[in-house]
């Protein structure tokens, strides 16, 4: 058994190294992402490969092997495909279900939306205005992007010059981090003309202390979407100096918009975007993190009312050790102390979903850890529910919903916050911590409050830019679960 066994592994793993040409060419030729139920293919190895194979068994109930994928890769690589996000483990149990016998067919009447539909269009041009913890991460998303996706290009990074070697600095900054590890590629700097090379891609290093004096189309920028991550200016008074800048068309603040700016968090009010919308709001972290699960959680029970708690890791705005701060109690060394602190994160939940007007209050506890936060969600419904009720729900909404890019769900007794540094969800379910007692539900949300949300980020970017990629075969809506 146990050498049959061995066989088999190293014959799936022939088949998985047969995928790999066909993952890229896919991609060159047709600009088509594949993957197996969310796990991207682009760049996998061959191991990673056969766990993204295994990882399906959270979704069929079983593991896949590439003997039901590949037959399906080698016909997309004939068809006349358009850019598209296509799921071979979705299409695997869709043909299954058909009864179908021509593969070939299937395909066709499946993909038929993006057959044929092949186009080549100028990517928009992006500008972080700003380079700390989120304007680093924006970066290294957005060159991964470009290079797997298109649509979006980093054109240029705008700060305020620090001394000399003040591009060497950045760059080595961009290229290593103490959280995220090191930057996936190459990296090269030209000091003379103040560029830094991120795989291929051309930075524009510009030095300036006014968003307003900044001639971007002086540089071949234009139309360009500024990411503010400075949170210098959160009102639309302060943003539009932005806007006042030639080759400047919207900017997106990644921070909570003031006034009457709208905080966007990606999946749930991001058709509330409009042509005519030129300066937005990401919202925040948290934000992002616990509105998904609200809304799902919302519509499926109602919510009476609620408060949130956020066990948050402390940021750059703390001090490393006492010392004299303008806010309230966060003078304290991060690094030593549980900061109790105010958050607004309960508050902003409403101006994404203005049915939550009024519903939750909300407080932050800062905690010694450099990366990933947690949010309790401590709730009262509308109605009864029971726990496994509720974690069968939100673990298939994670899984098959319109929304499986913003809410994860895990059940393991072992996982701490580190495990979830680098998550690209909005926000991740810890199933076992689920507690209900009534019409009394307590959620947990671990979520990577630096990388989880520049991915909220640079999601509202590409649907600025018109570049989100159609996935197919179409995912269910949350009524459909």
């Amino acid at each position: 058994m146990a050498a049959n066994a061995h066989e088999q592994w190293y014959e799936r793993l022939e088949l998985a190294q047969e995928m790999l040409p066909l993952i890229h060419r896919l991609h060159r030729k047709n600009n088509v992402v594949t993957s197996i139920f969310g796990r991207r293919l682009l760049g996998m190895t061959d191991i990673e490969i056969m766990k993204a194979h295994r990882f399906a068994r959270r979704v069929a109930q079983r593991e896949l092997s590439p003997e039901e994928t590949l037959p399906i890769l080698r016909e997309l690589v004939d068809m006349d495909l358009g850019t598209s996000s296509i799921d071979l483990g979705r299409l695997v149990l869709k043909f299954a279900d058909s009864g179908e016998q021509d593969l070939a067919a299937f395909l066709k009447a499946e993909l038929g939306d993006v057959i044929g539909t092949s186009t080549q269009s100028e990517p928009t041009d992006v500008v972080l205005y700003g380079f700390g913890r989120i304007g680093r991460l924006l970066a290294r998303i957005l060159v991964s992007r470009e290079a797997s996706v298109g649509g979006v290009r980093l054109r240029a990074i705008v700060v305020r010059k620090k001394g000399d070697g003040d591009i060497v600095k950045r760059a080595s900054l961009l290229r290593r981090d103490s959280v995220h590890g090191a930057f996936n590629g190459t990296i090269t700097v030209d000091e003379e003309n103040e560029v830094i090379w991120a795989n291929g891609t051309k930075i524009q290093m510009i030095y300036a202390n006014d968003p307003a004096d900044i001639d971007y189309t002086s540089y071949g920028i234009d139309d360009a979407i500024v990411v503010d991550n400075t949170g210098a200016w959160r009102n639309r008074e302060g943003l539009a100096q932005h806007l006042q800048s030639k080759g400047v068309a919207r900017v997106l603040l990644t921070a909570p918009g003031k006034g009457d700016i709208k905080n966007i968090v990606y999946g749930i009010n991001d058709n509330d975007i409009e042509d005519s919308d030129t300066i937005l709001s990401a919202a925040s972290c948290t934000t992002n993190g616990i509105t998904p699960v609200l809304k799902v959680i919302g519509d499926r029970y109602g919510v009476a009312h609620g408060h949130v708690e956020t066990a948050h890791s402390f940021t750059n705005d703390q001090n490393l050790i006492d010392n004299y701060h303008k806010g309230p109690r966060r003078g304290r060394a991060a690094g030593l102390n549980m900061v109790l602190t105010e958050t607004g994160a309960a508050k902003a939940v409403s101006k994404a979903l203005p049915e939550f007007e009024g519903k939750l209050t909300g407080n932050a506890i800062r905690v010694p850890t450099p990366d990933v936060s947690m949010a309790v969600l401590n709730l009262e419904l509308e109605r009864e529910v029971e726990r496994d009720e509720v974690n069968d729900f939100l673990r298939a909404v994670s899984l098959e919903s319109n929304l499986r890019q913003q809410i994860s769900y895990i059940a393991s007794p072992e996982v701490v916050s580190n495990d979830f540094v680098g998550s690209t969800h909005a926000g991740v379910v810890d199933g076992l911590a689920t507690i209900a007692n009534g019409k009394h539900l307590v959620l947990y949300v671990w979520y990577d409050n630096e990388f989880g949300y520049s991915n909220q980020v640079v999601r509202i970017v590409e649907k600025l830019a018109g570049a989100r990629l159609q996935v197919l075969p179409e995912r269910k809506d949350i009524s459909e679960l």
